[in-house]
Parts: structure tokens; sequence; C-alpha cells
């Protein structure tokens, strides 16, 4: 019974763990310990608070160079092609010029950077698939562990998203729209669209954040 309740408080303190959002500094010591293509993305996913279905499901045809944005349609799980998890996961994102240098760099160093190419493309599968997810935890664990950070998951990155919105002063309105939750279509209707100026400086407020050290 001892050992029974021994693993059930483990288990709440791995949850706990993997579930909560990185500071700044933790980040950024993570970063450092991330190879590509696994450092970008990271910023893609922290900085834009994509899921890790969605990052590792972008084509580079989803990438508008010339006006700074990100186009969100669709997601992967098992490495199985699917619509994205909500109607309002679909949109049309915008991205600071810091995170597009990223994704240009990055570019330049895949061997698949065709337009219909995945963006994290898997060289073991030749282009064809994604990375797979569970390369990815592989790594992300892997730079934690040398970060000294502990415990994390692709998803601490969408928590570490909502914090610094919540730390840069955020409008609740602007961070209900950035994170595309379905559940607060209600609250976004009284709060009305917010307005494109603000969403993109918090995008950006949260940007410099990331890369302050890096």
């Amino acid at each position: 019974m001892r050992s029974l309740w021994t693993a059930e408080i483990l288990k709440v303190s791995l949850t706990i763990a993997l579930i909560d959002g990185l500071t700044v500094e933790e980040f950024q010591r993570l970063l450092a310990q991330l190879e590509e293509p696994f450092r970008t993305m990271a910023l893609v996913c922290a900085c834009l608070g994509l899921r890790i279905s969605e990052c590792l499901a972008l084509r580079w045809s989803d990438v508008d160079w010339l006006n700074g944005t990100l186009c969100v349609e669709r997601g992967i799980v098992h490495q199985v092609v699917d619509d994205v998890k909500t109607p309002e996961s679909q949109r049309t994102m915008y991205m600071d010029t810091a995170i597009m240098d990223a994704l240009k760099m990055w570019k330049q160093l895949t061997e698949f950077s065709a337009s219909d190419d995945w963006v994290f493309a898997s060289p073991v599968q030749i282009g064809r698939l994604p990375l797979s997810y569970a390369g990815v935890w592989r790594a992300l664990r892997k730079a934690a562990i040398k970060g000294g950070i502990g415990h994390i998951s692709s998803h601490t990155f969408r928590h570490t998203h909502r914090s610094w919105l919540d730390a840069v002063g955020t409008s609740v309105g602007v961070q209900q729209r950035l994170m595309r939750h379905t559940d607060v279509r209600t609250t976004m209707n009284v709060y009305g669209t917010a307005a494109t100026a603000d969403m993109r400086q918090a995008h950006t407020k949260i940007v410099r954040l990331a890369l302050q050290r890096a």
C-alpha cells in the first residue's frame, strides 16, 4: 500500500513539473543545449504558443516571407496528418523578424527546403514525414537535463507562452486570441476582435524575452 501511495505522489509531482512554464532564464539555458532543428522548434513553439502537433505539421509553404506571417492549418499525431485541434486553432499568425530570421537560417541548413517540404522534416524518413514526437521529446529531455532544468515536455512551451504573455502585461482578450483557445469564444466576443497592433506588440515582447541573451 505504501509503495502504491509513493508511486501516486511521484506521478502527481512529475505531472506538475511537466506542465509548469519556463522562466526566461530557464528557457535560455535550454536553448543553449539544443541543437538544430530543435532550437528553432523551441523558439517557434514558445514565441507563438504552438502545440507540438501544429509545429511538426508546418510546411515551408505555410510561411509568408513577404508579409511575415505563419499559417497554422494542420496537425500531426502519431505521424498521421489531420486538421488542427479546434477550428479556433486554425489561424494566420504574425511573426516577429527575429523568428523569421531563425526560420530562414534553418531553411538554409536543411536539405528539405522546397515549398511542399515539412519545415522540420525527418532525415530518417527522407523528408516524407516530419520528425517524430518521440524524437523531439528525447532531444528536449536531454537538453533539459544538461541545462539543469528538470522534466519538461513539448507542451511546456505553450504554458511558457501563456505565462510570458501575463508577465509582459498582455490583456486577457489579446492573450486568448494569441493562444487560440476554443473555450473562450464568449469572452472574445465580449472583448471584440483584438487589435492586430496589440497582438503584434505582445508577440514581439515575447520574442524579446526569449532571445534577450540567446
